[in-house]
């Protein structure tokens, strides 16, 4: 069994947010003595960030901009983050968008937007940061995926979505079958609903209500929820699981 080093990093993408899961997760692994490097589409707002993360909780901390649909671009900033912070052992890949058109309305630039940012973009994160986890014979990494992807949507997002979500279970577990040997475990999380903007801004009381119907505990989740998740997963003791999705859905779907 490979330890993991007395300082160690995670990398989390879509982390600016301040509503979001990224961010919860930056904050909820940085109160656990992680060291954050943080990726988003804003340099300025990635290294502000970073810096309240630092100050609030003593570790490390350190920004790149990125847009995650561009791979020199998540390259650059994997890069960056690396000189700076110690050894890389964990990403979260968290950056995602919505989409809520239609299908039949549904235009060929609406398509490659979302399987872009949602799936290659969780791609060129894994490809990039892989390289070092295998140098270094240790890592953990966990992919935000939906139960969107598992119920064909019926959730805010449609159809590109959906696929986008679905690919990155795939991924996760052919990347998970690949790096195996060399001591890195990939998981998906497979979040249900959960109060961010991604739902089309916050959700009012009677939403979370309704949402709340379909499930079988009593409220919608939050983003503390999946940063728990993924904190579970990238963490020391979870070496002997990988190639799987953990719902994270208020038991919306069981399988």
């Amino acid at each position: 069994m490979s330890e993991f080093p007395t300082e160690r990093t995670v990398i989390v993408t879509g982390a600016v947010s301040p509503r979001g899961i990224g961010r919860a997760t930056v904050n909820y692994l940085a109160e656990q003595g992680w060291n954050i490097g943080i990726i988003d589409l804003d340099d300025a707002a990635c290294k502000a960030v970073a810096k309240e993360v630092a100050d609030t909780y003593g570790v490390q901390a350190a920004g790149a901009g990125a847009n995650v649909a561009d791979e020199a671009s998540v390259r650059s900033a994997v890069d960056e983050l690396e000189a700076a912070l110690p050894q890389l052992v964990a990403l979260a890949n968290v950056a995602g968008v919505s989409s809520p058109v239609p299908y039949l309305e549904l235009e060929a630039a609406e398509w490659d937007r979302v399987l872009n940012i949602n799936l290659n973009g969780v791609h060129y994160a894994t490809r990039r940061v892989a390289e070092s986890l295998v140098k270094n014979g240790i890592g953990r990494i966990v992919n935000i995926s939906s139960v969107s992807a598992q119920r064909g949507g019926g959730t805010y997002s449609k159809t590109p979505y959906s696929v986008a979500k679905a690919g990155v279970i795939g991924l996760t577990r052919s990347v998970a079958r690949e790096l195996g040997p060399f001591n890195i475990t990939v998981n998906a999380i497979s979040p249900g609903p959960i109060d961010t903007d991604i739902m089309g801004g916050t959700l009012t009381e009677e939403r979370k209500a309704a949402m709340a119907e379909d499930l079988v505990v009593n409220r919608v989740g939050t983003p503390r929820d999946i940063a728990a998740a993924i904190s579970f997963l990238i963490s020391e003791d979870t070496g002997y699981i990988s190639g799987q999705t953990l719902n994270v859905d208020g038991g919306l779907y069981m399988h």
